[in-house]
């Protein structure tokens, strides 16, 4: 048997081509932002995970600048070897301090952080309880590592809990939960996993990559959202959202960080951040220090849409992030009201199986701190008339 049959034979993408309703890979001919380029043609964007709009902030853009002629285009190695600049250093330390931990670790990717704290974590004796809706990078990370793996039904605790009375004592347990689930936009139930980890001796992981910037009254997140800032034990995140950047990080405490950077092999092989995106994150990051008032507009925007979508009778999901799902139901539909969004103007992202269950597909929109009330109202304006288009 060739092993490329599998290739010849998937055709699924190509009959959308052939259809004229293929929505991924759009080329965009401007940088990221509320408005970009698409085929020549303004559009609105409500797809990016822009949230504080920093892309194209030009203290950021001037901050890569000024690393780049600093430190030039890249590191040429790994972290463990010779690529550790002093602008990693002072980027952890200051992620660390902002989280309230101890001490903080980057990633080249978001992605790459995920595999590489959970299969350092977890070994052959431990276990690993996980959110079945968590993100891609968390079930890979758990499939790196020897752990056994158990999941819970999304956000059901009593689930969790039935897990958890069956795994005896001298395994080490670790929960892994995404704080907020980036294809349905709701917010983990923190309080309730932080009570079920002290009753039976686990630890907890969240991957905040959407709600660093979004959650918290310092938009510290999930964590800082439930004040249980000092009840979580590994906070992980990425650069690419709120921080304008490319990368991830782990924040923990010392011993933590100090074990992960000297046996994780994912951080160890790879390459170093960028001295631009590692730049481009920090001062990102003292941006969001500096104006947090840009966590209140991003959560003004989404509530603004939310209520906009409900007023037209579009069916969402109810959220209290800046990921507001716009529920499609099939995976047909759902890439025609995408194409005709486009068309009209709008950006947003279609989501099928297996991003999500079989009959729970969605246009997944989300929104930024720099989103104009005009922007918000042309985009409102195009689902009304796609909408009546397509009942």
């Amino acid at each position: 048997m060739d092993i490329f049959e599998k290739c010849f034979n998937y055709t699924a993408a190509k009959e959308a081509m052939k259809a004229g309703i293929y929505p991924y890979f759009q080329v965009l001919e401007s940088g990221q932002d509320t408005e970009v380029i698409i085929n020549g043609k303004r559009t609105i964007m409500i797809g990016s995970n822009n949230y504080l709009g920093l892309t194209s902030d030009p203290r950021v853009i001037e901050a890569a600048k000024r690393a780049l002629e600093k430190y030039g285009t890249g590191c040429s190695g790994s972290r463990f070897l010779n690529g550790t600049l002093d602008l990693h250093v002072e980027l952890e330390k200051r992620l660390a301090s902002f989280l309230n931990k101890e001490a903080a670790l980057t990633f080249s990717t978001g992605f790459q952080t995920n595999l590489g704290i959970i299969s350092a974590i977890a070994g052959r004796n431990d276990y690993i309880i996980c959110d079945r809706a968590n993100h891609a990078s968390i079930i890979d990370g758990c499939r790196l590592s020897f752990a056994k793996v158990l999941k819970f039904e999304h956000n059901d605790m009593e689930d969790l809990e039935r897990i958890l009375k069956k795994i005896p004592d001298k395994h080490g347990k670790l929960i892994v939960v995404d704080g907020v689930f980036s294809m349905e936009g709701d917010i983990c139930n923190l309080p309730e996993i932080v009570r079920l980890a002290k009753k039976y001796g686990a630890r907890i992981m969240v991957d905040d990559a959407h709600g660093l910037g979004t959650l918290g009254k310092h938009g510290r997140g999930t964590a800082e959202y439930f004040g249980l800032e000092d009840q979580v034990d590994i906070i992980m995140g990425t650069f690419s959202k709120s921080l304008a950047s490319l990368g991830g990080y782990i924040a923990a405490s010392e011993d933590v960080i100090h074990y992960v950077k000297h046996v994780s092999r994912p951080f160890i092989f790879s390459a170093s951040i960028s001295p631009a995106n590692a730049a481009a994150a920090l001062e990102a990051l003292n941006i969001l220090q500096s104006e947090p008032e840009r966590v209140v507009r991003v959560q003004e925007n989404a509530r603004y849409m939310r209520e906009g979508l409900k007023k037209l009778g579009i069916p969402i999901r109810h959220t209290e992030t800046p990921i507001i799902p716009v529920m499609t139901w099939e995976d047909r539909r759902t890439f025609v009201i995408a194409k005709q969004l486009l068309d009209e103007g709008v950006y947003v992202n279609p989501v099928v199986s297996p991003a999500v269950k079989p009959g729970q597909c969605l246009l997944r929109t989300s929104y930024t701190a720099t989103h104009t009330k005009e922007q918000l109202d042309y985009a409102l304006n195009a689902f009304e008339k796609v909408f009546c288009q397509t009942g």
